[in-house]
């Protein structure tokens, strides 16, 4: 199975956020998904590809700062990372369980 990160992926941040969400933190649902299912080297790559510095987009995820339109495509993109990360995980979990229980006979 190929992963989709190569693909060219188009994110379109209007669909992702309303008007609404501008100019003030994320929810903390959001905050807390994005929190548990990314990485620092998820960070970095998008800060590189956005310019978008590491620390704004950490500040956004923690929501010690607010949304921007300035910040809303690497907030976009780490929602696309920990949206691929928590499939890899949920996969992970699942061989893991299959090995395990040969060892366990549950």
């Amino acid at each position: 199975m190929g992963s989709i990160k190569n693909l060219g992926l188009v994110i379109k941040v209007d669909r992702v956020f309303s008007k609404e969400d501008f100019g003030k933190p994320i929810s903390e649902q959001l905050s807390t998904t994005l929190r548990r299912n990314v990485t620092k080297n998820d960070y970095a790559n998008i800060a590189s590809r956005t310019n978008v510095s590491f620390s704004t987009i950490r500040d956004v995820v923690y929501r010690t700062n607010s949304l921007t339109k300035s910040n809303a495509m690497a907030i976009s993109l780490l929602m696309h990372a920990a949206y691929e990360n928590s499939i890899a995980l949920k996969l992970q979990a699942q061989g893991d369980t299959m090995f395990l229980n040969t060892f366990l006979k549950v």
